[in-house]
């Protein structure tokens, strides 16, 4: 925003330190001349009895203390004027000090450098809390952009795999004209399926995202049902066991979101797998103020660092055990924006004998959010 110049805090709080001063000290000049040159005669009164002399025995006029007191007067003014200005100068300059260097780490912000921080040193005040909630959101900030980075050199790398197969598969059509037709448009319509599919999931994430959903009532347990019946013949073609229970866990958000948020759960806990005889355990639950939502599943073991980094987009804890169903990596980046577009918490905990525990906490209706 363009704005006209105007004077700086700094010389605004110089004159104001100094017009105060200046204040006190007519002020406490008008008081000396309510409370005591007032009451001075103007005129000399000479004691009955005395010899008439000026020595003692009369009172001082007005006029003469007038004569006197005035310059002095006007000389303590200019003192403190001067006094305040200068006084102001510095003192102006120590108080904004802390608020210069706020000023030019945002400027180095604005230019693109996230990685600074002001780190203010001193007791807490109101410029050190500025400071700290400017570094604070710096870092936060930076977080961001450096995920929104990995996350687009990500998706044009996932984006570019199918159209690289597909341009390969035409190239292979075009040049032999004796390759199986039929079989270069089934490679075509799988490699498309899937980059509509990975289209699709970074939609929702944008969506999910920028929270451009109505809110409405929601029982995650009928979601949780939802989910496993819809899953149960994935399940079942791999010898997967689904197991659902819980309470009523209403809460308040995009029904149509957190079925997307279930399903994903249900979804990776059957595709990151035992090979055979493995199980999937969804259970919701209510706590005083959330509602939550548990999904586990046996399989390998990770690493809590391993499981740490999970919900990056394209990440994968372990190689997918059935191929014949493959996903686009988003599956756990997907329940994680979603969850913290309903103020909720996420949590990866790998379980001890193999696989993970997923915990969505949501707040429940009418909790404080």
């Amino acid at each position: 925003m363009d704005r006209t110049p105007g004077l700086s805090v700094r010389v605004k709080l110089t004159l104001s330190y100094a017009g105060f001063l200046m204040l006190a000290g007519v002020l406490l000049l008008a008081a000396v001349w309510l409370f005591l040159l007032r009451y001075v005669p103007d005129r000399a009164l000479i004691v009955p009895g005395s010899t008439g002399t000026l020595t003692g025995d009369v009172f001082p006029v007005r006029s003469n203390l007038l004569r006197v007191f005035a310059p002095r007067a006007a000389a303590v003014l200019a003192f403190l004027l001067v006094f305040g200005l200068v006084g102001g100068w510095v003192l102006a300059g120590r108080i904004l000090a802390p608020l210069t260097r706020i000023r030019d780490a945002t400027s180095m912000a604005t230019n693109g450098s996230l990685s600074h921080r002001i780190r203010l040193p001193g007791r807490r005040d109101e410029f050190r809390e500025l400071a700290d909630a400017f570094d604070a959101m710096l870092a936060r900030l930076e977080a961001h952009v450096a995920e929104q980075q990995r996350f687009a050199a990500n998706a044009s790398h996932e984006l570019r795999t199918p159209l690289a197969v597909s341009k390969a598969l035409l190239d292979v059509a075009r040049t032999d004209p004796h390759h199986d037709a039929g079989a270069v448009i089934d490679r075509l319509h799988a490699v498309n399926t899937r980059a509509i599919r990975l289209t699709e999931a970074l939609l929702l994430l944008s969506r999910a995202n920028q929270r451009s959903f109505s809110q409405e009532p929601v029982d995650l347990s009928l979601l949780v049902e939802e989910a496993t019946e819809t899953l149960l013949p994935l399940a079942e073609k791999h010898g997967v066991t689904l197991e659902a229970s819980g309470d009523i866990t209403p809460t308040v958000g995009s029904q149509a979101l957190l079925l997307q948020l279930t399903t994903n759960l249900v979804h990776n806990a059957i595709v990151h797998n035992l090979p055979e005889q493995g199980t999937v355990w969804a259970n919701t639950s209510v706590h005083a103020e959330t509602v939550v939502l548990c999904v586990e599943n046996t399989g390998e073991k990770l690493t809590p660092e391993v499981a740490s980094t999970l919900t990056e987009p394209f990440q994968r804890g372990t190689e997918r055990l059935h191929a014949d169903h493959p996903g686009v990596g988003l599956g756990l980046a997907i329940v994680k924006t979603i969850t913290h577009a309903h103020d909720g918490t996420l949590t990866l905990t790998p379980r001890s004998d193999g696989g993970i525990r997923v915990t969505v906490e949501l707040p429940a209706t009418g909790a404080s959010r």
